[in-house]
């Protein structure tokens, strides 16, 4: 079967690179899962007007730490540590478990 032509780097990228390849595609997910939760604290610190060392006082860490969190790389989140940071802001985390056929439960942390 011919490929269609495109022009589209997206499609040229997913169709080389990940197209019938599970295990990639599992990557790019939970990669794609780190940076979104990257962006949301950084975007929690910035929009309440902090930096990193004040926010890692605040919740009784480093800055360095919060440097790592707010890192698209960083793969070591830990659940409480957001939560702390959600809670230091008067926010709640919620974890939402999503089925691979989109059918969603979720799970909302009290803390």
């Amino acid at each position: 079967m011919k490929t269609k032509k495109t022009a589209n780097a997206l499609e040229i990228i997913h169709r080389r690179y990940y197209k019938g390849k599970p295990d990639r595609l599992a990557s790019l997910k939970r990669e794609r899962v780190n940076a979104k939760i990257a962006r949301e604290l950084y975007a929690l610190r910035v929009r309440n007007k902090m930096t990193q060392k004040q926010l890692a006082s605040r919740v009784g860490t480093t800055p360095s730490v919060i440097s790592r969190l707010e890192n698209a790389d960083y793969t070591g989140h830990s659940l409480s540590m957001i939560q702390r940071i959600a809670a230091s802001f008067n926010r709640q985390v919620d974890v939402k478990f999503v089925s691979i056929g989109g059918k969603r439960h979720s799970m909302t942390s009290s803390r």
